[in-house]
């Protein structure tokens, strides 16, 4: 159904940040606390530990788990009993980590600049760079208290819209940013598998074996990954390919009773889309590959701030591997029922990436990485929203679900 600008401005209200900061944050510490208190047989050199592995007890069976293990004390062994706690006493502050948290910092900043660019490059610059970042920062402030399932796209419309952009040509931006985000996701999935390899990508510990069949990490991304492959190519059809039969089933989803009344308004959408259409068709080769390259840029920058946050603290980590666990991981996060994935994004991250970096340091990252990546969102949006409220407040406007 439609809504009016007072609905959308409630789904933007600041009090709603309390839920996801709640969420958010007790998931953090939970597995930070948890983190801490835990501990393993670390392997060290040989001859350089006080415990060795008792073979005997796998030796019996075909499939065996890390509980299986059996250590035993000795005086020259190759493994150390170690707690979190003490692996982070080993952490040394030091000029590289603080240059490495800073180079994560600036790619979140990185990530927002090339978002800005692709907003101006689609408005044919109609935006200015403050407006720019104004409508970035509304657009994830509004993504951080949508469940990660519903998206904040119908507010970013709104957004947009009552930045000045017909609704029509609205619509057509935030589809086609929805095409080009997905174009980046369903072009690098395949080279993460070619680069680091299929066996790799999978976290082990999350595939769960039920009724005979494995289940886990492995299958609800290929069911995310088919999913994003159909969406895009609806979504392509809509824009480049067949505008006007997006537009009989608009008509024809507003012909229904209950939504009959705004039929009317169904019809210009319809005709604005087909509009901005062939304005979209028509540009030029640079356009696109200013908007793309964009596109390509501000997600390599999402995704690099995990992997330098890594590199502050573990400098030998495998980073291409981290990089390609990110890629696997965003679809858990895609579908999140939590404002902005609070609470599953901290989890997610524990389960992916938490056997890739130094023991005890997952809850510690984990926060980090929401600290730097999430939580910005929700104060900027929080400050901006306000004042751009009364702004544009004269600025009357209707939007689609």
């Amino acid at each position: 159904m439609p809504e009016s600008s007072e609905s959308i401005e409630k789904k933007l209200s600041v009090k709603r940040i309390i839920i996801p900061i709640i969420l958010g944050l007790g998931v953090a510490f939970y597995l930070l606390i948890g983190s801490l208190n835990e501990s393993k047989f670390i392997k060290v050199k040989n001859g350089k530990g006080s415990y060795s592995l008792k073979t005997e007890v796998l030796k019996s069976k075909k499939k065996f788990t890390e509980a299986d293990f059996e250590f035993v004390g000795v005086g020259k062994g190759d493994f150390n009993f170690e707690s979190a706690q003490d692996n982070l006493h080993r952490i040394k502050w030091s000029f590289s980590m603080g240059l490495w948290l800073f180079i994560a910092l600036l790619a979140m900043a990185v990530r927002d600049f090339f978002y800005m660019l692709r907003l101006r490059v689609l408005t044919d610059k109609a935006f200015n760079w403050r407006q720019s970042f104004r409508v970035v920062m509304l657009w994830e402030f509004a993504s951080s208290l949508s469940p990660s399932v519903v998206g904040g796209s119908s507010i970013a419309m709104f957004i947009i819209n009552r930045e000045g952009i017909n609704m029509g040509k609205s619509t057509s931006i935030v589809m086609i940013t929805a095409i080009m985000d997905e174009l980046f996701y369903i072009t690098m999935v395949p080279l993460a598998f070619l680069i680091v390899g299929n066996q790799y990508l999978f976290p082990l510990h999350l595939e769960k074996e039920l009724f005979g069949m494995t289940l886990g990490a492995r299958e609800l991304f290929w069911l995310g990954y088919t999913f994003i492959v159909i969406l895009v190519a609806v979504l392509s059809l809509a824009i480049f390919f067949k505008p006007r039969l997006f537009k009989y089933i608009l008509l024809k989803m507003f012909s229904w009773r209950l939504l009959r009344k705004w039929r009317v308004k169904s019809l210009d959408t319809g005709n604005e889309i087909i509009e901005a259409s062939k304005e979209f068709k028509n540009k030029p080769f640079s356009f696109w590959f200013k908007s793309v390259g964009a596109t390509y840029l501000s997600w390599m920058a999402r995704f690099l701030t995990v992997n330098f946050l890594i590199l502050a603290f573990a400098s030998n980590a495998d980073q291409l591997l981290i990089f390609g666990r990110q890629l696997i991981m965003w679809v858990i996060l895609l579908i999140s029922p939590t404002p902005g994935g609070a609470g599953v994004a901290e989890f997610a991250f524990n389960g992916f990436l938490g056997d890739l970096i130094p023991f005890g340091l997952a809850g510690i990252l984990a926060l980090l990485w929401r600290l730097f990546s999430y939580y910005p969102y929700l104060f900027i949006g929080a400050i901006i929203l306000p004042g751009w409220i009364q702004k544009t407040k004269n600025n009357d406007t209707y939007i689609f679900n």
